[in-house]
């Protein structure tokens, strides 16, 4: 049986001779901000972080809700722990261990499971933790959890992703991230612009700002907010910063990308011409069931004015197949609706049952191998979108920010419009910004 992490630690301190700690991180790249912020942290504690698949004294695992058999796949990186360092503390964190405390708890190999409230204070839980015969867990109802954590990613890549935004108002029945990441809630802008400019200062070219629902932002209670703050006057401002080539937008809903934000980016020059926008279904009868706030004509009409204002513009989009009672119909209606759609690609997501969700109640369940051939079918659809896309910019010249990695003696970047670019490696590129002819 699991043991409950008590409101006063008096535990010996047997995590004094740790000096070593791992990552691995489940899911989004919010997900990987909050990893890196972690690690950050436990390193002015004075552990020295070492690659996963190295020896280490801690393993901090950071889940997701989202990812499909979130059990199966702790399970297994717990497995490999033990295989390796059979001596080490294995802690879990992130979505899927506010979710399931309990469940994660009984995992063998487990030692602490730190809830959405607790992640940020890993460094001293592990202070105060002392192995017993079962998972200790440290965690809250998310109701509590009402504090927003900054946080970025640096490691080697050129670009960072930059937290500004946490939590969700939105009750979408397939999903689980409000139970898992509470209330949404914001950074200030002054905030924000703050680590942007560090950020800049560090030589980072590209900053993705990402959050559970960027458009929200401005939610919630910060108290170094300064009157009435949104989306777009964050936008604004962190236009302004000097240093910073690129911003990117990492996902926005479709009745929060106002106008107003298209045409800033649109005029903006570092602001990249690439959106990422959910859709999940071209139906509005499953829109509807999934409680989504928007209709296809608006998602229609978005894209439609992205595309007027910036022909060249990148459009990525969420869609899940076989969401409870989805019919023929209802997937050909979607398939239809992206199949003319001018966007770039699909992110495709197979439906899968989540606990607490009213999406459980919806009938019938569509089974599991008609989602898959769905799943397929799109992903065949997205692949001609993106290479229609890239061959519609041949022959023109784009800016590419090329990043660190040696693939093999090769390197990689991306243009403003996201198209992925690969060349023979020359150090000289590495975090710098290139005419290129595609």
């Amino acid at each position: 049986m699991a043991r409950q992490c008590p409101e006063c630690c008096n535990f010996a301190h047997f995590m004094a001779e740790a000096k070593t700690v791992a990552f691995h991180t489940l899911g989004c790249k919010l997900n990987y901000s909050e990893t890196s912020a972690i690690s950050r942290l436990l390193e002015t504690e004075g552990f020295e972080k070492r690659p996963f698949e190295d020896a280490a004294d801690v393993y901090v695992i950071n889940t997701c809700s989202v990812t499909e058999n979130a059990d199966k796949e702790c399970r297994q990186l717990v497995r490999r722990i033990q295989k390796r360092s059979p001596g080490s503390t294995v802690v879990i964190t992130g979505c899927y261990a506010q979710l399931k405390p309990e469940e994660i708890a009984e995992i063998p190999g487990v030692d602490l499971v730190l809830g959405a409230a607790e992640k940020f204070n890993i460094a001293t839980h592990l202070r105060n933790f002392t192995r017993g015969d079962s998972a200790l867990i440290c965690s809250c109802d998310i109701s509590e959890v009402t504090g927003f954590n900054a946080s970025y990613s640096v490691d080697d890549r050129t670009r960072t992703f930059l937290k500004v935004q946490d939590g969700c108002d939105y009750n979408c029945s397939f999903c689980t991230i409000p139970m898992a990441r509470g209330k949404s809630r914001s950074d200030s802008i002054a905030n924000v612009v703050m680590e942007a400019q560090m950020l800049a200062s560090r030589g980072v070219k590209e900053i993705v700002l990402t959050g559970v629902n960027l458009g929200d932002f401005g939610k919630g209670d910060t108290p170094l907010r300064q009157g009435e703050e949104d989306f777009a006057a964050l936008c604004t401002a962190l236009d302004q910063v000097e240093g910073i080539a690129r911003y990117r937008i990492s996902s926005i809903e479709p009745n929060l990308l106002t106008p107003a934000i298209i045409h800033f980016v649109a005029q903006s020059k570092r602001f990249m011409p690439h959106f990422h926008i959910p859709l999940q279904s071209g139906s509005n009868r499953i829109l509807g069931l999934m409680r989504r706030r928007y209709l296809r004509e608006l998602y229609a009409e978005r894209v439609q004015l992205i595309k007027q204002a910036m022909p060249h513009c990148a459009i990525g989009v969420d869609v899940i197949t076989g969401f409870p009672s989805e019919s023929e119909t209802d997937f050909m209606e979607t398939f239809d609706f992206l199949q003319e759609l001018d966007v770039s690609y699909l992110h495709v997501f197979t439906y899968s049952e989540r606990d607490r969700t009213k999406a459980l109640e919806i009938k019938p369940v569509v089974p599991v191998h008609i989602r898959q051939e769905r799943n397929k079918l799109l992903r065949n659809l997205s692949f001609m979108k993106l290479r229609h896309f890239t061959e519609q910019h041949v022959g023109q010249s784009r800016s590419v920010l090329f990043e660190h990695q040696d693939r093999n003696g090769m390197m990689e970047g991306y243009t403003d419009n996201y198209i992925r670019v690969q060349t023979p490696y020359r150090q000289e590129w590495v975090n710098s910004l290139i005419d290129w002819q595609l």
